[in-house]
């Protein structure tokens, strides 16, 4: 009988100590954590899906513009330059390396806007169905993407707003020392200037 009350009373503590530290915030970092690179992974699902779309859409748009060589070279070496910066969880507390990844994607945004603009210039192009279907699989991509960089951004907002508030401070000083800010996406410079509206 009486081992058995040190055991009741040590099991006791260990539950108490274990409901104390989940009810304090103890585990809000790390959740935070694993959902902020859970919603990177979605940004790279939805960049990668873009990537893989490209390749059909040059080759239709090719069939159809021939001349329009030099657009198409800069989508392809837009896209090989963007493939190439990637950024795993571990790299995401490193603004500079979160700044490459999204320059090389504006530069691939703005190369498939060039090479869509070009398509305006051949009727046969826009009516083909292989363009309109890879066109409207494009669009709904740029629409993913911008929907999983909102969720991405939230989640690191959650995230460093827990580093630097109260309970998580205290947590972060002790328990979490490793544990950095995540950097977010910037708008870019074209995004601060205000479009030019002619009539």
């Amino acid at each position: 009988m009486t081992g058995i009350l040190p055991r009741l009373r040590t099991s006791i503590l260990i539950i108490s100590l274990g409901l104390s530290l989940a009810g304090c915030g103890y585990n809000t970092i790390p959740t935070d954590e694993e959902q902020a690179k859970a919603r990177w992974g979605e940004v790279q699902n939805q960049y990668q899906r873009r990537s893989d779309l490209i390749p059909n859409l040059v080759s239709t748009v090719q069939g159809y513009a021939k001349q329009e060589k030099d657009v198409l070279t800069a989508v392809i070496e837009a896209r090989a330059k963007a493939t190439q910066v990637r950024i795993d969880a571990s790299q995401l507390t490193d603004p500079d390396k979160l700044k490459q990844f999204q320059d090389a994607q504006g530069a691939l945004s703005g190369a498939l806007g060039r090479l869509l603009a070009v398509s305006e210039n051949y009727p046969d192009l826009k009516s083909n169905q292989n363009f309109l279907a890879l066109q409207s699989q494009l669009e709904g991509t740029e629409n993913r993407i911008s929907v999983a960089r909102r969720d991405y951004i939230e989640a690191v907002r959650v995230y460093n707003t827990d580093l630097k508030t109260f309970p998580g401070i205290l947590w972060a000083a002790t328990a979490f020392r490793s544990n950095k800010p995540m950097a977010e996406f910037t708008a870019n410079d074209a995004a601060q200037t205000p479009p030019v509206v002619k009539f």
